[in-house]
């Protein structure tokens, strides 16, 4: 291990920036193409995870396994071998079983147990030739937006380390954006990729709920979890999402335009409670937009369609959770159970889960969760359809969150427009594109005045996931902006 160390130190700063700066598809080509080893690669990235410890992004590095899988890639490359992400290390949200490394889920009554398989979202990248570089910090049981872990520590955000990075995926978004990894599996439930990525500054991707597999990732709600992926570029996305559902891979083509581009954005519902600066810098990416040739149209979703989604959603992921956990728990012989995991959180938590997760909690009801699933859902469904078809459109753009970053001092209450809100305004934004079930991605499209990164998310048709990746690329190109943390 010594050796390693050694080798690393005495690598030049400029070739581990170099490293530490490539994407998936980048590090993937340079690996198959010679210019680098894995070895070499992986190295690179576990100075900078050590040289930024203090981000707090990761609970689990397995250093010498991380090295060995790297020298493993490397005579496969030697024999022949050109999978399309091999030797390149991934970031791994801590609610994903994988084999032979740890898995805390977040919780204490776990921070000793090692799965004996990997879930099926993992088992693809390994396929593919990717290496599990070390596994993510994350809010317990993924019950949190802003990455305040009482058990393995508050994860900080690069651009500026007194702010949150946003949660639950919180570590996957900012050992994403300290160029630790190029990239990070996380989970959505209610926006817990997009948030952190559009905090953090990186892109952000929720696939069409169903679309990626769930088997062996902790769940909330059967309804509302996907599992997705957090990247520095969109085609990174795209190579993920193609390694894990087999899609088909798109020669990226080179638009000089946005000229047959039509989108719809909603101020109403989506510019109703947001951060002045927010408001400013998304008026002025609508703009470049339409300077860039495309067509940027008003919708209107419905004066109640905020208090629906909130109601719905809120309603929905509460209910599923206690079934859902419990059954994955034993689904996956993992060594606890949901009352166990419920007796060791913190107070906070475990109030909520009292109130509202429990059956015997005053705020559990079965009957308004009925109501949720098969009146307020379907309703938010039908109007983002009819308000796409009328308008002409493909896709919804937005501000991904009402703010930026807020202070890791003041993350449970702060000032939005001068208003006092809680932490879950963070996913305001985001929550009607879970209930819906719609895909979504959020980009980095700039930062504010004190440094913090925008986001802007894009959400395209049901179902339609390669189309929304296919226009995502698009937009990034005339308005996407991947800041660099000082």
């Amino acid at each position: 291990m010594q050796q390693d160390i050694a080798y690393i130190e005495s690598a030049s700063n400029g070739e581990s920036d170099w490293l530490a700066g490539l994407g998936v598809a980048e590090a993937a080509a340079a690996i198959r193409d010679g210019e680098t080893s894995s070895e070499a690669y992986t190295s690179a990235l576990l100075q900078r995870a050590r040289a930024q410890a203090d981000l707090n992004a990761f609970i689990t590095i397995d250093e010498e396994g991380v090295l060995n899988a790297a020298r493993n890639a490397d005579k496969a490359r030697t024999d022949g071998s050109t999978s399309p992400l091999l030797g390149v290390p991934l970031a791994i949200k801590d609610s994903y079983l994988t084999l032979g490394l740890r898995t805390t889920l977040g919780v204490r009554n776990l921070e000793s147990y090692v799965p004996s398989k990997d879930a099926e979202v993992v088992s693809a990248i390994k396929e593919a030739g990717g290496i599990v570089f070390g596994k993510n910090n994350l809010v317990e049981m993924s019950y949190g937006l802003t990455g305040n872990n009482e058990v393995y520590g508050q994860v900080r955000n690069p651009h500026g380390r007194d702010h949150v990075s946003g949660g639950s995926s919180s570590g996957a978004g900012s050992s994403v954006a300290a160029r630790i990894v190029p990239a990070a599996l996380g989970g959505d439930t209610v926006g817990s990729i997009r948030v952190p990525a559009a905090l953090c500054g990186v892109v952000g991707f929720k696939p069409t709920t169903g679309r990626w597999p769930r088997d062996g990732v902790a769940p909330i709600s059967h309804t509302l979890d996907t599992t997705g992926v957090l990247a520095r570029s969109v085609d990174d996305c795209m190579l993920i999402d193609q390694v894990v559902t087999g899609a088909e891979a798109v020669a990226p083509a080179n638009y000089a335009d946005l000229k047959d581009v039509r989108l719809a954005f909603a101020p109403r519902q989506y510019l109703s409670l947001v951060d002045p600066e927010i408001e400013i810098h998304f008026n002025e990416t609508v703009r470049r937009l339409r300077d860039a040739g495309a067509e940027v149209v008003e919708v209107d979703l419905g004066e109640d369609f905020l208090s629906i989604t909130q109601r719905a959603t809120w309603r929905i992921f509460f209910h599923e959770t206690m079934k859902a956990v419990s059954e994955f728990l034993q689904r996956n012989a993992v060594p606890t159970s949901f009352e166990e995991i419920y007796a060791g959180l913190k107070s906070d938590l475990k109030d909520v889960w009292g109130h509202v997760v429990l059956p015997s909690g005053p705020g559990f009801s079965p009957n308004e969760y009925q109501a949720s699933i098969s009146v307020d859902r379907p309703e938010i469904q039908r109007r983002y359809r009819d308000a796409l078809a009328r308008s002409g459109t493909t896709a919804l753009l937005f501000p991904t969150t009402p703010g930026t970053a807020p202070q890791i001092e003041h993350q449970t209450k702060f000032l939005i427009a001068g208003r006092e809100v809680s932490d879950l305004i963070l996913a305001q934004h985001t929550i009607p594109t879970s209930l819906a079930g719609m895909p979504g991605i959020s980009i980095p499209t700039g930062v504010s005045s004190n440094g913090l990164p925008f986001g802007l998310e894009i959400d395209g048709e049901h179902g339609r996931d390669r189309s929304l990746l296919q226009l995502a690329r698009r937009v990034e190109k005339f308005v996407g902006m991947l800041a660099t943390p000082v």
